[in-house]
């Protein structure tokens, strides 16, 4: 495989398959590459590849929280003065219900979300994270979730018969 960020039918696939199930086996990626038709030692490059392009920055489980007992859930956005934007996202990581915490370039430019079991824990945690912070409640953004959609990428329209030259290619 050249180093280019071209991606090919292969690639595609192998990361489809990564977003429906990592098998739970000794070797993990020769069962993949068998699903594949490719040796493990090149699921193990092209993944490697695709890390080092920036395509794949991780794999991990995507755990569901409600299983975990943990029913409330909102993102969070504040207003944060850029010189302050590093000591305030501080933090809100340290916090071990916030799983997200994010920069935007907007006057709300830090985003978290905060996962607790239950709603009174969630606004206990976002009050200290207030508290700590110095930033009024009446100053944030609260967008509880109402419901939940899980998405993900799929190129299965590339892979239907559109893939040519490589995914990625002019």
């Amino acid at each position: 495989m050249n180093g280019d960020a071209r991606l090919d039918r292969i690639d595609l696939m192998l990361l489809d398959t990564l977003q429906d199930d990592i098998p739970l086996v000794p070797r993990p990626w020769a069962a993949l590459g068998t699903r594949l038709g490719v040796p493990e030692q090149e699921v193990l490059e092209r993944l490697g590849r695709m890390r080092n392009l920036g395509i794949v920055r991780a794999i991990s489980p995507i755990l569901d929280s409600h299983h975990l007992g943990l029913t409330a859930t909102t993102l969070i956005a504040l207003p944060v003065p850029i010189e302050r934007i590093s000591d305030v996202a501080a933090i809100i990581s340290g916090y071990p219900e916030v799983s997200h915490n994010f920069q935007r370039d907007n006057t709300f430019a830090i985003w978290f979300t905060l996962t607790a079991e239950n709603e009174e824990r969630l606004g206990e945690v976002l009050s200290k994270i207030l508290k700590r912070t110095g930033i009024p409640e009446r100053d944030i953004l609260n967008l509880s979730t109402v419901r939940q959609f899980k998405i993900d990428v799929r190129f299965s329209h590339i892979l239907n018969g559109r893939l040519e030259e490589g995914y990625g290619s002019p």
